[in-house]
């Protein structure tokens, strides 16, 4: 086995590869969810989220798809509406904070109805 052969074993990147780093990212992300108590890291942790769900439409679109960019069109949808929801829970936290300084999310208990 000469060097060319161990290098495209080592770097061929299959399907499974991202649907392991699309997992453990969703993992991370649910984990954020749920233990986080900023505001902050819950907005990234849906970010992550979001993240993990356009490698995985990236990679079945390329492992599936191979005519066409259906895929990788969703994805762009998917950011897109990911940076509205960035924006939007950030006003939203800069409203709040206006009120009560702080970004804990136990703070905000009493907006419940």
């Amino acid at each position: 086995m000469n060097w060319e052969e161990i290098l495209i074993k080592i770097f061929n990147v299959e399907l499974t590869h991202y649907l392991v780093l699309s997992a453990v990212l969703f993992c991370i992300g649910v984990i954020g969810l749920i233990v986080s108590r900023n505001v902050i890291r819950v907005l990234m942790s849906i970010e992550i989220l979001l993240s993990s769900v356009n490698i995985n439409f990236v990679a079945f679109a390329n492992y599936t798809d191979l005519g066409s960019l259906k895929g990788q069109v969703f994805a762009i949808f998917v950011m897109a509406v990911a940076a509205a929801e960035a924006a939007l829970g950030l006003a939203i936290l800069l409203a709040l904070y206006r009120n009560k300084p702080s970004v804990d999310t136990e703070e905000y208990k009493e907006l419940k109805g």
